[in-house]
């Protein structure tokens, strides 16, 4: 992973200092709240419904071990011992006391973190395959590139007071792990004809009130192109971008308003206008980031065949292996999730005591790494196989085995109305009731893969548009109520959810999700997921069993195809 050189640390360490005299005279009075607003802001900070909330980058949702012990300390000493992993790929502390946040952040910058730049109508963490560096299906590590887009955004002089929040994401492999198609900017590595490295640029996607997918403004970029070609895009943004409604200003807005041709037109001839750029990067300076995430020098697989007797004959790790872990580029090692969904747990949420155990087993059984997923989830990228029942066990032992993976209960989730002023409604007590609804682990695996993504308001912060099925918090008349969509995807398929019909209320939410799995589990053929079976058969049916009278429910019953 990237380390810090004298630049970088003297970067933060500046900020912790300028950001303690700046809050040491908010709370004596010398700044007013007006004053102090943006000032927190570009630390990451937030005034919450309780307290203070701080967002601390995790770049490219990359963190060592000792980083990982670091967010343990942090939540034990500043918070109530936990924290919440986003799908941002970031770590958010909810209860820290403002005058505490500058000692936060000074702890973070001895371990090269920071939370800059988490805020703010500026260019945020930029986010990236979880698996990046070990997926099979990889065509180049997108990391160096994240690198390179976080060292030109930080401080960048013309963009820390854009028309509104500006999003970057990367994938490097042909299947989309990052969601790059509803980001104001996407980057999908591809490799042209001539083996040449490049990417497709996706530009205006994005959630929020008016969700949009991005639009393809150049098939392929050279890699060389990236800084420049970056800069032109923000710089048309920055220029022809709404500033008087905050609504309409993110950049989905403008290349909507201009047609997809235009705003392309518009990028090429700003960029062409810097050509020859000084931002053209070198083939040495990519050699030299690439050089930051080298492959780590992989053991010898072992004999493998303990693993396949254990396999065959205990069906709880069997299920285990089957939904935590991925495949690996490398033969003989496995990618290992570390679910954060364990009945009566927050989505997201992990204790000092879960961190500080994914911190010892990243260094017991990998190379002292972890991921965190946008899912919310935690990774710890080479694992050997003849290791996994040995981790298996630990794991379950801190509530982080929880074989759901991809499934019903691995739900996103935003904090919703019990932490977030913005919020509508309730997230965390819906996903609590979901999972107990959903506790037969036989059934849900043989449900199968179902995203369901939650947002506490229009924000979106869980995603919700583009869940196979949207949960999305509404206020109607003081009630807390919420509204369903069908058939998002934030995969190579991205599609924004179809609305099913009238808001439900907290009463009526979770009967209304297994209304709909009861739908799925009749109507699917073979081995549909959800999202193929609502493409194939339409919203009618699931619109119709929702709002059904409730006094002919059936028990839920699997079909044979199934």
């Amino acid at each position: 992973m990237y380390t810090y050189d004298q630049y970088d640390q003297t970067i933060v360490d500046e900020r912790v200092r300028q950001f303690r005299d700046q809050t040491e005279r908010f709370l004596r009075g010398a700044l007013s709240e007006e004053e102090y607003s943006p000032l927190r802001l570009m630390n990451g900070l937030y005034m919450q419904r309780h307290a203070p909330m701080l967002r601390v980058a995790i770049p490219y949702g990359v963190v060592s071990s000792r980083q990982m012990r670091m967010l343990a300390a942090i939540a034990r000493k500043y918070d109530k011992g936990y924290g919440h992993f986003s799908t941002r790929q970031n770590i958010q502390y909810n209860w820290p006391r403002l005058e505490q946040v500058p000692d936060i952040l000074a702890d973070l910058a001895s371990v090269q973190m920071h939370a800059i730049q988490t805020s703010g109508n500026c260019i945020r963490n930029t986010t990236c395959d979880h698996l990046a560096g070990v997926a099979a299906d990889e065509i180049v590590d997108p990391r160096p590139y994240c690198e390179i887009i976080r060292q030109w955004s930080t401080f960048h002089p013309e963009f820390s007071y854009l028309p509104r929040k500006f999003k970057i994401a990367f994938t490097g492999s042909d299947k989309d792990r990052a969601a790059v198609a509803v980001h104001d900017i996407g980057f999908a590595v591809i490799r042209n004809d001539d083996g040449e490295i490049g990417f497709r640029v996706f530009v205006g996607g994005g959630q929020g009130r008016t969700p949009h997918i991005g639009v393809v403004i150049r098939d392929f970029l050279p890699e060389i192109d990236l800084i420049s070609y970056t800069e032109a895009i923000v710089r048309v943004y920055n220029r022809f971008g709404r500033r008087d409604n905050k609504y309409k200003a993110r950049i989905k807005i403008l290349v909507n308003a201009l047609g997809a041709d235009k705003f392309a037109v518009m990028v090429e001839e700003e960029w062409l206008a810097d050509q020859p750029s000084a931002l053209t990067l070198r083939v040495a300076d990519i050699e030299r980031m690439h050089a930051h995430f080298l492959p780590p020098s992989y053991r010898p697989p072992g004999d493998g065949q303990h693993l396949r007797l254990w396999y065959q004959a205990n069906k709880a790790f069997r299920r285990w292996v089957d939904h935590n872990t991925a495949s690996h580029r490398v033969s003989g090692y496995r990618a290992v999730y570390l679910s954060l969904k364990a009945p009566r747990q927050a989505p997201g949420d992990a204790t000092a005591a879960q961190m500080d155990t994914a911190a010892d087993l990243a260094e017991q059984f990998g190379f002292g790494e972890i991921r965190v997923t946008h899912e919310q989830n935690l990774l710890l990228p080479d694992v050997r196989e003849v290791d996994l029942f040995e981790l298996w066990q630990q794991l379950k032992t801190h509530s982080l085995a929880t074989p759901n993976i991809g499934l019903l209960t691995d739900l996103i989730c935003c904090p919703g109305l019990d932490f977030c002023s913005l919020a509508n409604a309730s997230t965390i007590p819906i996903a609590r009731q979901i999972n107990e609804c959903f506790d037969d682990l036989d059934y849900l695996h043989d449900i199968g893969e179902i995203k369901i993504n939650m947002s506490g308001c229009v924000n979106a912060c869980g995603y919700h548009h583009v869940g196979h099925i949207g949960i999305l918090g509404v206020d109607k008349k003081g009630g807390e109520f919420y509204q369903l969509t069908l058939g998002g995807s934030a995969e190579n398929d991205t599609a924004i959810g179809e609305r099913l019909g009238p808001a439900i209320d907290k009463d009526g939410i979770v009967d209304a999700i297994r209304d709909l799995i009861e739908v799925y589990v009749e109507a699917r053929v073979a081995s549909e997921r959800f999202v193929e079976t609502f493409r194939r058969i339409g919203i009618a049916p699931f619109k119709d069993r929702v709002y059904r009278d409730k006094t002919s429910r059936q028990p839920v019953t699997v079909n044979a195809a199934g």
